[in-house]
């Protein structure tokens, strides 16, 4: 089972998971992370490390949030690998806890 970025993260985009990941499985998009399930080793170091509390292990998603493994794979063949820390994106801090943002997602 892979671990599987969510709803939450979407404009808010904390990278602080992506430094303790230690297989580079974290791909960004403009406003978004996802995690390339072929590539995650479920070792479960991100998802303590997401402030917004966005990453879940596959078979511990949310109820509603089941299209996000589908998205996490689609997107991590398409966007580029990131693997250092970056700044949150401006208004993460608002943005964080917001319902239903897949509306928000930038592909």
């Amino acid at each position: 089972m892979a671990f599987i970025v969510t709803d939450n993260c979407i404009k808010c985009k904390y990278t602080d998971c992506v430094e303790v990941c230690p297989v580079d499985c974290f791909y960004e998009g403009p406003n978004f992370l996802v995690i390339d399930p072929d590539e995650c080793i479920d070792c479960a170091l991100c998802e303590p490390e997401c402030p917004a509390e966005a990453i879940f292990s596959e078979d511990e998603l949310p109820a509603g949030q089941e299209a996000f493994v589908e998205i996490n794979a689609d997107l991590a063949g398409k966007w580029p690998n990131i693997t250092e820390k970056k700044d949150p994106l401006p208004g993460a801090d608002e943005w964080d806890g917001q319902p239903d943002k897949l509306q928000y997602l930038e592909r």
